[in-house]
């Protein structure tokens, strides 16, 4: 893939404070167009790599280019082309929607009738028609999402990134979210979302799993669980919790977590036989081999130090 058809080039993005290093040598290659996930728990570098990505941090060493732009160095050229949608509601939760609006375009530079036509389209795409006058603060946390995508959209970038944008809303706001979403980069918007929600990172075109600072897999989440180094068994059958502690002091055992009325088993992929080896540790109980999913992808990536 050339550098034209990337929107995101990084080679060895890093960063550190002080003695810890929060992104660890980072490659990305994200293509144009495209909506790509940084999958990670609290504290594993997504939200310090996308300040990197949008200027905002400079990196301790590494190369950085966005829209062919090289970064640190390109920040101003960067502005009008990149939108930001931060995990924390920025906007000003004592002015309206549409003063919110209206503030967000003067900062880009749109004016006048331009600026007003804008702002009456957002108005409508994102179901904000009737709240102009709402006080920001005294709207919900689906309608302060909406807003703030709006303000982030307000002047058509071509690179957005969302931190984390859907940990404050229920499920039905974030099926919607993501709808928008998808909207947003059938037009050519190039989305980068950082998340910790294993159906959001399974809706992404691209992925990277990070933990402590370093990518541990990149790839399409049907291609990560493809290539999962585990495989995964199902126990059905009693006493499954005093199992469950049995099993994961086995070395081959990646993690047992319960799910419903069955145990999930992540088995190293150098046993050529997981069910045959099981049975024997598991007694009378049903095995079953099932597919894998994201989450066994992460699991096997970061050893299960994350599951509960």
């Amino acid at each position: 893939m050339t550098q034209h058809e990337l929107a995101i080039e990084t080679q060895g993005m890093t960063r550190t404070f002080g003695s810890l290093k929060a992104v660890n040598e980072v490659d990305l290659a994200i293509p144009r167009g495209t909506i790509y996930g940084f999958l990670g728990p609290n504290g594993c570098g997504k939200s310090t790599s996308i300040r990197m990505l949008t200027g905002l941090l400079r990196p301790s060493h590494g190369d950085i280019k966005v829209l062919g732009k090289t970064l640190p160095g390109a920040e101003e050229a960067l502005r009008l082309r990149i939108g930001y949608m931060t995990q924390k509601f920025s906007l000003y939760d004592n002015l309206s929607v549409v003063e919110n609006l209206i503030f967000v375009a003067n900062i880009y530079g749109l004016a006048g009738k331009k600026a007003k036509a804008r702002i009456q389209e957002l108005l409508k795409l994102y179901d904000l028609e009737g709240q102009e006058t709402q006080m920001a603060g005294s709207m919900s946390g689906g309608q302060k999402q909406r807003l703030a995508l709006a303000a982030a959209t307000l002047h058509k970038p071509e690179l957005l990134f969302l931190d984390e944008p859907t940990s404050a809303v229920d499920p039905e706001n974030r099926r919607e979210f993501w709808e928008r979403l998808f909207d947003l980069c059938s037009v050519g918007t190039t989305i980068l979302v950082s998340t910790h929600y294993m159906d959001e990172a399974e809706r992404c075109h691209g992925l990277a799993i990070l933990e402590q600072g370093e990518k541990r897999a990149d790839g399409s989440p049907q291609d990560l669980m493809q290539q999962m180094d585990a495989r995964v068994v199902e126990v059905a059958g009693e006493g499954l919790r005093a199992l469950k502690q049995q099993l994961t002091t086995e070395p081959n055992v990646l993690s047992a977590a319960q799910i419903g009325s069955r145990l999930r088993v992540l088995v190293k992929k150098q046993i050529k036989e997981p069910l045959t080896w099981l049975t024997p540790k598991v007694g009378q109980r049903i095995l079953t081999e099932v597919r894998p999913s994201l989450e066994d992808v992460f699991v096997t990536c970061t050893g299960g130090r994350h599951v509960a």
